[in-house]
């Protein structure tokens, strides 16, 4: 089952990371525009929406990722003084009353919105070059369907928990909050053994 997780996660990591780069061909794509606009008097005007797209793209690409990171926006001061037992209740509800049937519908409108779209092959219609939109829109029921095969690994993950009043091991990452150390701070646990310096000499021990 470990295995399982693990590989979900992967797949989620390895999206959102080469999603990442779509960050490069931002910048790149802007500083070209901004170079063209005031250096050259040039300006494309496609370059609005071929940028919302790349930006929508990773937005949408970096979903699952998070996700499997654990770094959506969570009440983490609150939260993590909360069980394991609890906090997989609490997530458990909240997967199968809010995420999936949002992310469901997401996937399932994602669909409909690229199959007319590329029967009409649509362009953006800002400029008689615009680029097209429907290769945009595909990136939709994709990361719709890369949420909900995330969702399915979390869902799993707070199962094993409540059975085994714990959670199971993730692979490691950078996380915002500590809340282990937050805890501690809060009951007034020391996070290591403090050393006290020697006391000082006495005079006479300075004298001789």
């Amino acid at each position: 089952m470990q295995r399982l997780l693990f590989g979900i996660d992967r797949i989620s990591t390895f999206v959102g990371q080469a999603g990442s780069w779509l960050i490069i061909a931002l910048t790149l794509m802007i500083s070209y525009e901004v170079f063209s606009r005031y250096a050259l008097g040039a300006p494309h005007a496609w370059v609005f929406d071929a940028s919302n797209m790349l930006y929508g793209t990773l937005f949408m690409l970096a979903g699952a990722y998070t996700l499997a990171k654990r770094g959506h926006v969570r009440g983490d001061i609150l939260y993590g003084f909360l069980s394991p037992r609890m906090q997989a209740t609490i997530d458990l509800v909240l997967y199968l009353a809010f995420f999936f049937p949002g992310v469901i519908a997401l996937a399932w409108a994602g669909i409909d919105f690229f199959e007319v779209s590329l029967a009409q092959n649509e362009h953006s219609s800002i400029a008689a070059d615009g680029p097209p939109i429907y290769p945009f829109k595909a990136v939709i029921p994709i990361a719709g369907a890369l949420l909900l095969l995330q969702g399915v690994a979390e869902t799993i993950r707070c199962i094993l928990c409540l059975q085994r009043g714990q959670w199971p091991p993730r692979e490691g990452d950078v996380e915002e909050v500590d809340v282990e150390q937050l805890k501690e701070m809060v009951q007034g646990t020391p996070t290591a053994e403090l050393v006290e310096p020697p006391p000082p000499p006495h005079r006479e021990d300075a004298a001789r």
